[in-house]
């Protein structure tokens, strides 16, 4: 989406209670491996897009943040733990998993990679399984209802049940 002729994203956390909107050029899409990275955002490592000049704007509820070093905090969501920003001196990244089409946001660097678990270069080798097809052993796919905030903005969270 555009406004004015500059980018619009969104995002948010996964139960909704945070949301943001960023207008602007985004910064380059990076992944970064240090361990600092790896706990913070339980994965192998953090994808992150800075933020530069773009203007960010939280639009529901702000992360709680937490200072992980002594120049970086990094926020979340309170309610669900969604890892969304990594605050540093010289700016704010956003976590990539965090925007509503975080298919536009391609990652060009890496960072940290003393940090690289040795297996992480292989992981396109394993074999790969859409989720429905696990539904045998694991049944409750079959009933599976998410209660996921939607990929889009949204007048209040949750809905009325």
């Amino acid at each position: 989406m555009t406004l004015d002729n500059k980018p619009v994203y969104t995002g948010g956390c996964q139960c909704g209670a945070v949301r943001f909107r960023v207008e602007g050029k985004l910064g380059d899409g990076s992944i970064c491996h240090c361990r600092m990275c790896q706990k913070a955002f339980g994965g192998f490592y953090a994808p992150l897009v800075s933020i530069r000049e773009a203007d960010l704007t939280w639009t529901r509820g702000e992360p709680k943040r937490f200072q992980s070093s002594n120049h970086v905090k990094r926020g979340f969501c309170a309610e669900c733990g969604t890892p969304l920003t990594y605050e540093a001196p010289d700016g704010v990244a956003l976590a990539i998993g965090a925007f509503d089409a975080p298919e536009e946001i391609e990652p060009v660097v890496q960072w940290g990679t003393e940090g690289k678990l040795p297996y992480v270069d292989d992981l396109w080798r394993l074999p790969g399984h859409d989720t429905m097809e696990d539904t045998e052993s694991a049944g409750f796919l079959n009933t599976l209802v998410s209660y996921q905030h939607p990929d889009h903005d949204t007048d209040s969270w949750p809905p009325s049940q």
